[in-house]
């Protein structure tokens, strides 16, 4: 794909098409700039790293590609002028995974593309009805290298198979998928995540 103007593109997997998009960029062409303690928000300081590269003049085009799942408010004010203006040979690549996540302003002024697309989701094989310790052990031994995306889709396909059965559960056992899911955003360990929520379903036939 080529790019020729700065654009945002919005996609499933912030993290892995940023690492995907800049291998198809010449050597030492593009840049990825992105939060380094937590990958899913793009601040102030990380707005600063991008108007310093950008003023870094070169001969040929270079790439500066921002990676976020959500981009605050005060750093999309700091980078609206240099977006709307970009040095001469800059090209800027805002890779996030919602379009709400990006101002108004910024939305008029960059070209916008969904690259989005619909995962399949995985049969869930654990019985939730009737989990028990010994199953937890066995599931977490089979899982304990799982990737955050892939802890998110099974996490997804284990609130199906709840609502396709008609598994009755507790509220403080409902809340535990939405936390995980939060935990998964946050860079949580994926197994740690795992443990806790499978857990947190034993016993699903308890009095409600």
């Amino acid at each position: 794909m080529e790019i020729t103007t700065s654009s945002i593109f919005i996609v499933n997997d912030v993290d892995t098409y940023c690492d995907d998009l800049y291998k198809t960029f010449p050597l030492h062409s593009a840049r990825i700039i992105k939060n380094a303690e937590n990958s899913n928000i793009f601040l102030k300081d990380e707005a600063k790293l991008v108007m310093k590269e950008a003023y870094i003049s070169v001969s040929t085009t270079k790439y500066i590609i921002l990676c976020a799942s959500r981009f605050s408010v005060i750093a999309q004010n700091m980078l609206l002028k240099i977006l709307e203006e970009p040095p001469k040979n800059i090209i800027f690549i805002l890779i996030t995974s919602s379009k709400n996540s990006v101002l108004p302003t910024i939305l008029s002024r960059l070209s916008y593309k969904y690259i989005k697309v619909k995962k399949e989701l995985e049969t869930c094989t654990l019985d939730i009805k009737n989990i028990n310790l010994k199953d937890v052990y066995a599931f977490l031994q089979e899982n304990q290298r799982i990737s955050k995306d892939e802890l998110k889709n099974l996490i997804e396909s284990m609130i199906y198979k709840i609502k396709n059965e008609n598994i009755k559960l507790n509220e403080k056992k409902l809340n535990s998928f939405t936390t995980s899911m939060r935990l998964c955003d946050l860079n949580s360990r994926p197994s740690t995540i795992l443990s806790t929520l499978l857990l947190n379903l034993m016993d699903t036939n308890e009095t409600l």
